[in-house]
């Protein structure tokens, strides 16, 4: 049997006379895109009559509802943020240990753990100092494991001329060391002198980001600055 749908002269002489039906027109990938199109384009429409059709009240109500959305996922975010930072704030006071304390405290320490160790020795002022300064600090970064040992307890013969001594550990493995006074700039150094070399370990987030140390040529200018303030009052007169 022939095929009612092959482009022959006899079948389109029969389907002239209705004794076979019109050959079925194929679906262009154009027209594709069109019918696409306009599906689009009548769900647009409808979203935009609908919108249309409601009043200021309705319009502000809808505002209000996706304003609530994004505060709540803002404040679900920030829950889990608060939780995950008072997890890990289970420090907040510096430790005394002993030499028998030093693996469990420092290298078991734990995953992601930082821990900041003062070997010091009493009678020393900076060391003193630098106590008194870490203790402050580990109340301000709580999720820091703060220690202090006597040197000697720690590691037999150190010597006192390394002394004050900080070593910084993060996962049980060393990362940073200062030692000795010169290192530490002496009984100059300021509270917020550490919290930054700290933070330039990252042992602490610290939001200092420069180095609060007076500048050289700050502390030259404001040697000279008096006779300078004289000078200037002399040629004003």
């Amino acid at each position: 049997m022939q095929d009612p749908n092959e482009d022959t002269q006899w079948n389109d002489i029969l389907r002239r006379k209705g004794i076979i039906p019109e050959k079925e027109k194929e679906v262009t990938e154009e027209q594709i895109v069109n019918i696409v199109e306009n599906t689009i384009n009548e769900k647009t429409g409808r979203a935009a009559n609908d919108l249309e059709s409601k009043t200021l009240d309705e319009l502000d109500e809808l505002e209000d509802e996706e304003d609530e959305k994004i505060l709540l996922e803002y404040r679900n975010k920030r829950i889990a943020e608060l939780k995950e930072l008072a997890s890990k704030s289970k420090y907040g006071e510096m430790i005394e240990i002993s030499g028998e304390d030093y693996v469990q405290e420092v290298n078991n320490a734990g995953d992601d753990v930082w821990v900041v160790l003062h070997l010091y020795r009493p009678g020393i002022p900076l060391c003193t100092l630098i106590n008194q300064y870490l203790s402050n600090l580990a109340r301000k970064f709580p999720t820091t494991k703060f220690l202090k040992s006597i040197s000697t307890t720690c590691i037999p013969n150190w010597p006192d001329s390394n002394l004050p001594t900080i070593f910084i550990y993060h996962n049980g493995n060393m990362v940073t060391q200062l030692i000795g006074p010169i290192e530490l700039r002496g009984m100059k150094l300021t509270e917020a002198e550490l919290e930054w070399m700290l933070g330039q370990a990252e042992a602490v987030p610290t939001k200092i980001t420069e180095d609060p140390r007076p500048k050289v040529r700050d502390v030259l200018f404001s040697t000279l600055r008096p006779e300078n303030d004289d000078l200037a009052e002399s040629n004003d007169w």
